[in-house]
Formats: C-alpha cells, structure tokens, sequence
C-alpha cells in the first residue's frame, strides 16, 4: 500500500481553479519536493492530503484511507509542521512539547527523544518567546514527530533561516531519511534543498503537475539542473514566480 495515493482531484474557489485534475503517488519513505509560484496549486494540493481542506471531485488515500471516512485514525499518523508555527511565548521548550504530547498520550521520554532528536537539549528549558528563528523551526519540527508520523508534512520549513541553520536543519531531515520510517511531502522555495533531500521533484503550476518524477531523470541537454528545469517549464525563476505571485 502506498502511503499516498491521489486520483484526479480537483479544487477551486470562485472562479480560480486552484487545482486541476491532479493525480500522484508516494511511496513508502519517499522523500518528495513539490516546487511551484505561490498560486501554482501546491499549498491547496498539500492542505487536501492534510485533510485540511477537502477536494470538489476525486479521491485522495492516506495509507489506504480517506478523510472522510478514517479522520481520527489519520491523524495518529500523520505529522505536520506550517511555514509559521505559533508557541505560547510563556511555555518553555519542554512544557511545549509536553503539551503537544499529551495529545497523543505520550510521555515525557518520547519528549525528551524529539528534543535529543531536534538538537534542542541546550534551549530545553528556555521560553519559546526567547528562540531564534531557527531554534523555532527546530521546535516546530520536534512537535511534528513526536507521534512517530508514518508521513510529514513541511511547509517551507527553513524560508527565512541563515545558512547555518538551514543546514541544521536538513541534517535532521538527512538522518530522519536514513531510517526509512517516514514519508516526506516537502514545500520549498529552495532550488538546493529539494536536490539535497529529496528522492522525487514535482514541479506545479496553474493548479497542474507540468513534470516529476527523479531529478537525474528530468534533466536533459537544455536542463543541466533543477534551476534551469524550473525556468525552462515556467518562463521564470523560482524567486521571481514567487514575487509576481
């Protein structure tokens, strides 16, 4: 069974069509990029295999069951981090992740593994209104795994973060990959970190996939790397889609 399958879904709202006749499947530990402008189509993709908004026609299966149907079993298994997660300023790391746990009637060790996991042991017990940009990012990514997610969910998970912890970043991501436990569906405006994670690229645009499948098999003599593919597709730069949009 794969983890996610999707059958020529469609969405619109009013008069845009948000997304149009989409079909796609992930399989087990994929790591999979989705690149595209903003009002490509890929956040209301992402936000339906999220159960977060639902499709007008067509079918979307997470790990064989449907939203619909299967909701509070879904949500045991998946993980999801926003582009801006919002903590209570006045709860330390520790209670965040406690509170968070809670939900899913974990205890304090499963905390304390996310926190080893996320390099936040230092920062355990500093109020989240005192984090960096990127410790937050860190904190955001902890409560997506706390639940053992079969599939994670990130949405631009380092737009915003210096060099230093974007790299961070993709270490944990690197070491998640490693174990093979978890599927991945990854949002980014950055060329290099869908090359640097990512088993399979997905390029969206006008609520379509124009082309997926591995990077090395997308390229071509006009296409020597995913910058040039995304040009060449679109008629623009991923930075340039993204401010026109």
């Amino acid at each position: 069974m794969n983890p996610i399958e999707i059958n020529n879904v469609f969405k619109s709202f009013k008069d845009v069509k948000a997304v149009r006749g989409i079909s796609l499947t992930v399989q087990a530990g994929e790591f999979v990029a989705l690149l595209g402008p903003n009002g490509a189509g890929k956040t209301t993709l992402v936000e339906m295999m999220e159960g977060l908004k639902k499709p007008d026609s067509g079918e979307i299966f997470i790990q064989g069951k449907t939203w619909q149907k299967q909701e509070h079993e879904l949500r045991k298994i998946i993980g999801l981090s926003l582009q801006e997660t919002r903590f209570s300023e006045k709860l330390t790391i520790f209670e965040t992740l406690r509170l968070f746990a809670s939900f899913f009637n974990l205890g304090d060790d499963r905390v304390d593994e996310v926190i080893e996991l996320t390099g936040l042991q230092s920062k355990r017990k500093s109020m989240t209104g005192m984090l960096s940009g990127g410790q937050r990012q860190r904190l955001a990514l902890a409560v997506a795994l706390l639940n053992h997610p079969q599939i994670l969910f990130l949405d631009e998970p380092t737009t915003g973060l210096d060099p230093h912890s974007r790299l961070d970043l993709w270490c944990i991501l690197k070491s998640l990959k490693e174990q093979g436990k978890t599927t991945l569906i990854l949002t980014t405006h950055y060329m290099e970190e869908a090359e640097s994670l990512c088993d399979k690229i997905i390029i969206v645009d006008d609520g379509a996939i124009i082309k997926g499948g591995k990077l090395e098999d997308l390229l071509d003599d006009n296409s020597t790397n995913l910058d040039e593919l995304f040009i060449n597709l679109t008629g623009k730069t991923l930075t340039e889609a993204d401010e026109i949009s």
